[in-house]
């Protein structure tokens, strides 16, 4: 890869990054310099606090502002690579008489699903996946809001590594230990990851919520989940 190519890419993504109108820089990890809060803002913050942001320097203060937009970016971007990458994975699945585990290893999105459960990603599981993804890349513009049911839990895992995938191809300057930051903002709380535990035990002792029979349903009555997806 050239540095062209790379400087393509990187202006491509800062362009992106206003589009990202659901998440705010500051949710995205970016702390605000206590110059542009209003009073009550200020006193949300420790006076310590305070004077630590307001001691970057202008240069770190512009370097910390561009590897948060080019986060946003990336995320813009890779929410529509992953419906893109689903659609391959519908279309591959289409072609094949029977899907086994091994045709869903060699998928682009499927593959990054939770392993032990690869016998039931077939055609009807990839479209309900693929409406309940669209959501959720849907809220990164209309505001977000935590997933409403497990699918969409792993959909934004989903998200995530495809931004991973794309951080790496390209040797992007995002801020250090970023993903740990959106997870903490996308996924406050979340119980999916107990899907991607070895010990089966734990899938076991939790079957009556994390059961993949369960995977479509509402967290709670109040949780969107789509009539595709859930019907």
């Amino acid at each position: 890869m050239t540095a062209d190519e790379e400087d393509d890419i990187t202006e491509e993504l800062l362009a992106d990054a206003g589009k990202l109108t659901g998440l705010s820089l500051e949710l995205l990890g970016l702390d605000p310099h206590p110059a542009d809060m209003t009073p009550e803002q200020r006193l949300q913050f420790d006076p310590e606090d305070l004077d630590e942001m307001a001691a970057f320097s202008p240069e770190d203060r512009q370097k910390s502002v561009l590897q948060t937009r080019l986060l946003a970016g990336l995320l813009w971007n890779s929410s529509s690579v992953l419906i893109d990458q689903l659609f391959r994975d519908l279309d591959t699945l289409n072609e094949l008489a029977t899907i086994a585990p091994a045709d869903i290893a060699g998928t682009s999105v499927l593959s990054s699903l939770p392993p032990q459960f690869a016998a039931r990603y077939d055609l009807k599981f990839t479209r309900k996946f693929i409406v309940v993804a669209a959501d959720v890349t849907a809220a990164l513009v209309r505001g977000w809001i935590a997933p409403g049911c497990l699918a969409a839990e792993l959909a934004v895992r989903c998200l995530l590594d495809q931004a991973e995938i794309t951080e790496d191809i390209y040797e992007l300057d995002l801020p250090e230990d970023w993903r740990a930051e959106v997870e903490e903002v996308l996924l406050e709380d979340a119980d999916s990851e107990t899907l991607y535990a070895d010990n089966l035990d734990d899938l076991e002792d939790d079957a009556d919520t994390l059961g993949f029979e369960h995977w479509f349903e509402p967290f709670a009555p109040g949780d969107a989940v789509p009539p595709y997806a859930f019907g």
